[in-house]
């Protein structure tokens, strides 16, 4: 997002290649040759190669578990990838963005001034029609929320800036908060137009829908971290709470709270699907297990525990009898 087109310069730009007003050859030649970067004085870069470099890889982290949130909540194919990080000044990137569009404003406490995300139209109502039921399939033309979408798509923000919190956590903890969610990029002002900003562009596809996340978070936020955002310091901090107490014991934690599936197997039996289709209320069919034997006990894909059926305040309950070795339990 270097140098920022507005969608009617790409539409200006299409339709003269279209017509032969430009020749592709010549962009082609024009590429090849030996380029000059213009520097403006009265705008200097704010944030170095490193910095930028340590934004990138912090928001890879924060686009993997995106990418794992919405797969999970959609129930559908998602990815998302981080395309580039840049800087360029806060007027630039209003101009690149569509009206209507979909623009979170959001705090990133205990630092001072707001931040942007801006997710593509297309993105957003893929999202909602997938959840109302849809195939994930948008409208041929933008539109703004209405309340109930609007609503959903705050819910759906708020959970990519817990992600975002984590992601960030390495270098430092922040804790995000949604204000508000605007449709006209005229009405997010939250720094003067020639403010450096910088912009990290999150490439997401869900299906068959393609389209950009963008995040904004200005020079003005981020200063007083600055000295943090260096590749040195994140690979340090990594380091540090990779092999922190605290980290095992929230794992731990976490891993206890997980759910497995538990399964007691009565017994087994083969049948054909004429016999299958045959049966009728009444039939009773005879398993390969006898009345004392011990039945096994299936954890996830794998036997762990041998057991006996009987009742518990009249429940039906299994008592544990034995554990099953490891080199039994069906694992390589």
């Amino acid at each position: 997002m270097a140098d920022v087109l507005s969608q009617n310069e790409i539409d200006e730009l299409l339709s003269a290649i279209s017509t032969g007003v430009v020749n592709a050859e010549n962009i082609k030649q024009e590429q090849k040759q030996k380029k000059i970067k213009l520097y403006d004085f009265k705008r200097p870069d704010k944030f170095s190669k490193d910095q930028i470099r340590t934004l990138y890889m912090l928001h890879e982290n924060f686009a993997r578990l995106l990418n794992t949130y919405l797969s999970a909540h959609l129930r559908t194919m998602v990815q998302v990838s981080v395309a580039s990080v840049d800087q360029l000044t806060y007027e630039e990137f209003i101009r690149s963005m569509p009206n209507p569009s979909v623009i979170s404003v959001f705090e990133m406490r205990p630092l001072s001034g707001n931040a942007l995300m801006e997710i593509n139209p297309s993105i957003v109502f893929s999202i909602i029609d997938r959840l109302f039921g849809g195939v994930g399939t948008p409208p041929a033309k933008p539109r703004e929320l209405t309340d109930i979408e609007q609503s959903i798509v705050a819910r759906l923000v708020n959970k990519a800036l817990e992600s975002l919190s984590e992601a960030w956590r390495q270098v430092v903890n922040i804790e995000p908060r949604l204000e508000i969610i605007e449709s006209n990029p005229q009405f997010t002002q939250i720094v003067p137009p020639n403010d450096m900003v910088v912009i990290i562009t999150l490439q997401t596809r869900i299906a068959q829908t393609e389209g950009f996340i963008n995040l904004c978070i200005p020079y003005l936020v981020l200063e007083p971290i600055m000295p943090k955002l260096t590749t040195s310091f994140w690979v340090a901090s990594s380091i540090a709470r990779a092999g922190s107490k605290t980290n095992v014991t929230q794992m731990q934690k976490k891993l206890e709270r997980t759910l497995v599936p538990l399964m007691v197997e009565l017994g087994k039996i083969n049948v054909t699907v004429g016999e299958m289709l045959d049966l009728t209320v009444g039939d009773v069919i005879r398993l390969d297990s006898k009345v004392n034997e011990e039945l096994p006990i299936i954890i996830g894909q794998h036997q762990k525990f041998k057991c006996k059926p009987g009742s518990s305040n009249n429940r039906i309950a299994v008592q544990i009898t034995q554990v099953v070795p490891e080199e039994e339990d069906g694992r390589e």
